[in-house]
């Protein structure tokens, strides 16, 4: 499950960062949003994926997942929740004022 897992982090590395490396604000913000998502699938994958119950007191049980990780990936979906938006915003704005969805047209703009 694990190989599988890290094939999946790795695809999602490599077109994360092929969008980022394009001239297009909306794919660059496609592509960073692919890079969370990534990260969030490691951090998962770096806890371990471990079965058991939930760390409830009151129940019995032979094995608990830790919960720490999970929290640290709620967290960080949060906080991409957050960037993405603000990218989504500095996109539009930029679209606004130029004109263009390209980054290569806006260092044209400006001078």
């Amino acid at each position: 499950m694990e190989l599988i897992i890290a094939l999946a982090i790795g695809v999602l590395f490599s077109v994360g960062v092929y969008l980022v490396l394009s001239k297009s604000l909306l794919r660059i913000l496609l592509g960073t949003t692919l890079i969370t998502h990534g990260v969030h699938l490691l951090l998962l994958t770096m806890s371990g994926l471990k079965t058991g119950a939930a760390p409830l007191l009151g129940e019995e049980a032979e094995a608990y997942v830790d919960p720490l990780p999970q929290a640290l990936i709620l967290t960080s979906i949060v906080i991409s929740f957050g960037v993405t938006a603000f990218f989504i915003v500095l996109a539009y704005r930029t679209y606004r004022s130029t004109g263009t969805d390209d980054v290569e047209g806006t260092k044209e703009e400006r001078r």
